[in-house]
Formats: C-alpha cells, structure tokens, sequence
C-alpha cells in the first residue's frame, strides 16, 4: 500500500504504548511503598500510592445537551487518604519535572505536564526512550481538548449554558471524528488531530509534527488527576523503552523504581492493551496502531467505513525514520527469549522446549485457545505450588452507555478474579527442570488483558524462555493488537 505523505505525518503521532486501568482491590488507602534503589543517572526514591476510585470522593457526569459527550464532575474528599494522595501527584504535574506514572483503562501511563518542555523530557529521561518518538496528550474533557485546539481564543471554543461548554458550528474538532468521540470516548481510542498555529504543546510532544494523538481515558483517576493538575496531560506508557508494557503498578516499579517518585496504584488494567489510534485526517481513514476498539467497530460508524490498516507487525529497518513508536524499535519485550506459535499451532514438544533450556533450567509457557501440556505432549508433570500474587480482572466489557455515565456504571460493576499460575516439575531422561504456565483462558478480551501481566511474570520468575500460543489475528482489532504486540516482542515465530 502506498501511504500519504498525510498518513507518514499523522502516523508518527503514535505513542508506543500508552495509554492505562481501572481497578485495585477496594481497601482503604494504605501506606505508600516505597522504592529507594538508584537507576542510572537517578537517585530518586520512588514511592507507591494506593489510590481507591470509590474513596476519592463524589464523581458524577453531568449531561451537556447538543454536544459531542457529557462531562465529568468530581468533588474530592476532604478526609480521604486516597484524594491526598491525588492531590499530591497532581501538584507534582504541575510544578515539578519529574513525570508521574498512573492507571489508565489500557495501560499504566507515565504523565506530564504537556506544555512545559522540561517536564515532558522528564518522561523520555525516566524511561530511556527515544525522542524522535512522539507523545499522546491526555484530556479530561472536551472543553479542555477545545482550548487546546484554539489558544488564542479560549473563550469562543463553543458556547457555555450552566458553567458547561458547548460546541457550535466552528468546532475545532474535525468533522469526521464526532460519531467516534460519541461512541467511543473516554476510552481506549487516539485520534490524530492538526496541532494548533500557536500549539501550547511542548515541541517535545510532537516532536515537531504538525499533528497530534489526543484521548480522553476511560478511568475515574486518570481523570480525576487530569482535572487536578488542569493541563493536558502527555503520556506514553509507564514502562522502560522496549520492555512490556506496565499493566499493574509493581509493573512500573520494576521498570522505573528510582527514575520517577510517584506511582498512583488503581489496581489492574481494564483492557490490557493500549488504544487504537486513527487518522481520519487521510482519506480513507487508517488504524496507525490496532488496540481497545475494533476496525469493524470503526467501519460501523459514518464516515468510517472503508476504514484502512494503516500499520506493520514487525519493526523498521534500523536506518529507517520511524512513522510511529513500534515501527523502528523493539517494544514489549521481556529479558527471556520469547517463541511465539502462530495461532492453529501445536504446542511445542519436550524436545523443543529444552532446546531454550539455560542454565536457569526453567522455561514458560503462556497459553490461550487451544494448548493443553501434559502427556501428548511427552511430558512427565508433577504440579507444584505457586505462592505468588499474580492476578488478573474479571473481564468488564465496555457499557453499552455512552460517555462518562457508562464508564461510572462499569465501576459499580467490575468484579475480580485470580488468573492461573502454576509451575510444573518435569522430568525428561532422567533430567527434571521447571515449566512455569500462565493460562490466560480462551476469551480475547481475557488474553489481551493479561498477556503483559504474563510475559512481566514469567520474566520475573527469570525463565530461559517463553513459548506463547498465538491468536488469530483475524477475530478482530483485539485480537490483532494482541498479535501485533506478540509479534514485536518475539525473537523466533513458529508459523509452520
């Protein structure tokens, strides 16, 4: 396919990862943990802050007759410990030039201030990220995105009733983003939209583009910490550059711990996956990056309906420019060698599996559709068990409710569950190693929130390897962002 010098721009607005969660384990606040190890080049003391979405206070959307989306209002509590400490990561953002890593419904997301340049480099510093590599920018509302959208015109972005913006016939927003900010938003989906003449955006965001990729997230404390901070928000994902990307607080410890001093705990990521990012600048529209929302969910929406793939599975040649974070470098990628089976293959046999062994003599397996290891496969399995805490969501579909309203009734009703972790002794000619499984259960939704959660534990557990049963990539765009991810982060595939 031959791509528009429009598309080449707009497509290198992408961010590698972002986007961000929504859950934790419904306690009252606890005592922030803290984490004084010193990266390279930092010494900072890296402090993690349980936050409860439910404990923050009051948060209610408010209906705004004739526009796009409604609004959120969030009246924080005074006495709550949890809205101290949001108070607190807010102040951060907005006076300080050390990023802030926090929960979105995609993945955990390293956020600053997106109009100071000092502290937007604070973000490319803590992960050791590449600065040709543009940034996502983050909005609480569409009022906010409008000011952006109009600098030098912030009180004619649309017209006020009751203290609450409004749009009007000279919306900055394009036209052929409105069916997709109604449907989609807040939640898991970028668009790619002309940065303003006199941009209030640090050059560092754009990295000198004359596009932008702007979201509104679908979760109560991104939100809440967006509307504290009041300034649009840039903020890739919360991990190291090329390492998977962060879908549980400990995850940004691990990867940042001593490069930042503030990790916002919301539990567990929603969606697993970061957001899809669209072009509908180019004609036809283009997916720059599969994620939370679906092509056949894009086509269904007008204007959108001879929407394009407009991405690659694997990375650019290393001379290339990059057109988007993920085409040039390595992401989502753990220590251990990762083999991925393409989806409809058998799981590998004894044979192959101590091909990877090291000399840590321990090998994982993630698991999806179909794989089953025991005896067909020539092994001898003597369970054993597991004490750790990995844990994944119940999975919680999007509302069919549009807006802010459907996202606070999702919260009300979200639920949890342990995810399936065990490790096998497995004795092979007299020979016994371990193989730790993760089974991440056949539903797409469930693997594509729990494959960086898997592939952060395995690394963790410091396998040899990590076989991964693919998916088909044809089920739709989660299933396609779960591949693309898989296919970046593996080093050998098996498709025959």
């Amino acid at each position: 396919m031959i791509l528009s010098k429009r598309y080449i721009t707009a497509a290198r607005q992408l961010s590698p990862r972002l986007d961000q969660c929504l859950s934790r384990s419904w306690t009252s606040a606890a005592a922030p943990r803290s984490y004084a190890t010193m990266a390279e080049h930092d010494n900072f003391t890296t402090k993690v802050l349980p936050i409860d979405a439910r404990r923050i206070g009051k948060v209610t959307a408010i209906p705004v007759p004739d526009d796009l989306l409604d609004e959120i209002d969030i009246q924080l509590d005074s006495n709550s410990p949890d809205a101290a400490y949001l108070r607190r990561a807010a102040e951060q953002l907005r006076h300080s030039n050390i990023p802030v890593a926090f929960p979105t419904e995609t993945v955990y997301g390293l956020g600053a201030d997106a109009t100071r340049s000092e502290a937007v480099r604070g973000i490319y510093r803590a992960k050791r990220r590449p600065a040709d590599n543009p940034l996502i920018v983050h909005f609480a509302s569409l009022r906010q995105l409008r000011k952006c959208l109009r600098p030098s015109s912030a009180q004619t972005n649309g017209r006020v009733a009751n203290g609450v913006q409004h749009h009007n016939d000279e919306d900055p927003i394009p036209e052929i983003y409105r069916p997709l900010i109604s449907r989609f938003w807040p939640g898991p989906l970028t668009i790619i939209l002309p940065n303003p003449a006199h941009s209030p955006f640090a050059p560092e965001v754009t990295a000198g583009l004359d596009t932008f990729g702007a979201r509104i997230p679908r979760h109560v404390l991104a939100l809440a910490l967006i509307q504290l901070a009041d300034k649009p928000i840039a903020a890739p994902s919360a991990n190291a550059s090329t390492k998977p990307s962060p879908t549980a607080a400990e995850h940004v410890a691990h990867d940042l711990d001593g490069r930042i001093e503030t990790i916002l705990d919301g539990g567990p990521c929603d969606v697993g996956v970061e957001s899809t990012v669209v072009d509908g600048l180019s004609n036809p529209p283009l997916i720059l990056r599969p994620g939370g929302v679906s092509i056949e969910q894009l086509r269904s929406c007008p204007g959108w309906e001879n929407t394009q793939v407009g991405y690659k599975d694997a990375s650019g040649a290393p001379g290339d420019r990059p057109k988007a974070p993920g085409m040039k470098y390595r992401h989502y990628s753990p220590k251990a060698t990762v083999v991925l089976y393409e989806s409809g293959r058998n799981a590998p046999p004894l044979e192959e599996l101590s091909r990877f062994l090291g000399p840590r003599r321990n090998i994982g397996v993630v698991t999806t559709k179909s794989w089953n290891l025991g005896e067909s496969n020539g092994l001898s399995v003597t369970r054993r068990p597991h004490h750790g805490d990995f844990r994944r969501k119940q999975p919680v579909h999007m509302a069919e409710k549009p807006g802010f309203a459907g996202m606070l009734d999702a919260l009300k009703a979200e639920t949890k569950r342990r995810a399936v972790l065990t490790t096998h002794d497995i004795t092979h000619n007299g020979t016994t190693f371990a193989l730790s499984t993760i089974a991440l259960g056949d539903d797409t939704a469930s693997i594509a929130r729990g494959i960086f959660s898997a592939l952060r534990e395995l690394d963790r557990k410091d396998v040899d390897a990590i076989f991964v049963e693919g998916i088909d990539d044809n089920e739709g765009d989660t299933a396609s962002a779960v591949m693309n991810r898989l296919r970046k982060a593996a080093e050998i595939r098996v498709d025959d």
